[in-house]
């Protein structure tokens, strides 16, 4: 029990300093290493294998719409990135340029793709020519770079995983469905895999990605009341088009511009699975995507029987994805490192256990123990892993939930962000100055414009004036 309780207390509480707590749980439970180059990572196996989880399932969420996977370049040359002027200037901060290739200085510099829809671009111009080419549905995963000033694991690093999604269609009304449906991809699958709730609604024209018309977002609300942007979908219009000029020929036998689509989805999800789910003792992983579902830990194990009962109980469950800890650790840290990598159910074997026959299942979120007949177990834990599944997601609402407040004036306003942590519901004109203002008196931004509206009050919160629109207001990471 002393090993457990000391690989505990390596975690900072989250309710004494939440930033911490977060990189203890990055480092403790071995997902991340900090790299010698500042604002790298290294993402280490067990961090690798919730994203290739989510890769699995997001893949699939894409390929059942049509989509296809492709690979364009690292680099972007300078003037190929300079065609959209509105898309450079916004990540013109943030690009890292390649000047020399070996020893020779380059003609033109290239930069290190912090986004990838010039290259898209570039590549669609030449691809498409007739509306029988339409519509192209493709996506890529990879890696982008962007120079950010301050980073964090998973939530913000100069380097990150991610996929992103590029289509181009011959009618505005396909492209602007097509951005909507990956939006609800995007929604769908943090619900039902990630078991994380979310708000879907479209930023403000101030918030919105650069170079599109429009940007749709899904916001989740993490155990500490800030907001995690947790997936993107933009509608691009035909601003990359006449930019890069691709162009096909229409029905009526017209040359038209394409109209396009870009969404994309990062490694920050881990992160918002860390802090939507995750407790002082580490990881709580949601069944559907747990690299491991069942951690099988015997109990003396040099005992006669015990470990090869252990083994057996895994090939009872090899419907499941099962691990059994047969290292020399003491049993107390065998359960803290388990809770601690937030593996969904342990199983407890020891020699009392072999002579009744049974076994106690642990659940990780509830910390609830089950005695449970070994002839039982794979029925068992089939019943309980969608019921965690669930539960996590379940719980996770009632917070959001329950952190959602609406001011109908200012001063209510005010005093909710100075005095509660969550989304405020409140009412806006519609003006970048008094978003702006909002942001500079508050700290907070605006979230999104939700697609459910709701009319709290007739006039702006900030203004005065009358009110376009309900926003969904909040400090965020």
């Amino acid at each position: 029990m002393a090993d457990q309780k000391k690989l505990v207390a390596e975690i900072t509480s989250m309710d004494e300093d939440f930033t911490q707590w977060y990189t203890d749980v990055c480092t403790k439970a071995e997902l991340i290493a900090y790299s010698h180059i500042k604002g790298f990572m290294v993402i280490k196996p067990a961090g690798y294998a919730l994203w290739e989880a989510i890769q699995s399932h997001l893949d699939a969420r894409f390929k059942a719409t049509g989509v296809q996977n492709v690979y364009m370049p690292l680099l972007i040359p300078e003037s190929l990135l300079r065609k959209e002027g509105e898309l450079v200037n916004g990540f013109a901060p943030e690009v890292a340029w390649v000047t020399a290739g070996g020893e020779e200085e380059l003609t033109e510099r290239l930069c290190v793709r912090p986004t990838s829809e010039t290259l898209f671009s570039d590549f669609y111009k030449d691809d498409v020519h007739s509306y029988r080419d339409l519509p192209r549905l493709y996506n890529q995963w990879c890696s982008v770079v962007r120079w950010e000033k301050e980073t964090r694991p998973f939530l913000r690093s100069r380097e990150f995983l991610w996929q992103e999604g590029h289509t181009i269609h011959a009618t505005k009304e396909e492209a602007e469905e097509r951005t909507l449906q990956m939006l609800d991809v995007y929604a769908d699958f943090l619900a039902e895999d990630m078991a994380i709730p979310t708000v879907k609604g479209r930023k403000t024209d101030k918030e919105k990605f650069a170079g599109a018309e429009s940007t749709y977002t899904i916001e989740a609300l993490m155990h500490d009341g800030r907001a995690l942007q947790s997936g993107t979908s933009h509608f691009f219009g035909q601003k990359f088009a006449e930019a890069y000029d691709i162009t096909f020929t229409d029905k009526d036998n017209k040359l038209k511009y394409v109209w396009q689509t870009s969404w994309g989805m990062t490694t920050r999800v881990i992160g918002a699975m860390i802090m939507v789910h995750g407790d002082n003792r580490g990881l709580v992983i949601p069944p559907k995507i747990a690299p491991v579902q069942v951690c099988i830990i015997p109990i003396q194990q040099r005992k006669a029987g015990v470990l090869d009962k252990a083994y057996e109980m895994a090939d009872i469950l090899k419907g499941f994805r099962v691990k059994v800890d047969d290292t020399d650790k003491s049993p107390g840290f065998k359960y803290a490192e388990q809770e601690m990598r937030g593996i969904p159910l342990r199983v407890e074997i020891g020699p009392r256990d072999l002579e009744k026959n049974s076994c106690v299942i642990v659940r990780r979120d509830t910390s609830e123990k089950i005695e449970c007949d070994i002839d039982r177990l794979a029925d068992k834990v089939a019943e309980l892993l969608p019921r965690i599944q669930q539960d996590m997601y379940d719980r996770a609402l009632a917070h959001m939930q329950a952190h959602t407040y609406q001011a109908e004036d200012t001063e209510t306003f005010k005093k909710t962000f100075e005095e509660k942590t969550g989304f405020v519901k409140a009412m806006w004109c519609g003006s970048r100055e008094c978003e702006e203002k909002i942001k500079e008196l508050y700290g907070v931004t605006s979230r999104c414009i939700p697609y459910e509206q709701e009319k709290i009050a007739d006039t702006c919160v900030c203004c005065g004036r009358p009110a376009t629109k309900m926003v969904y207001w909040g400090k965020a990471y």
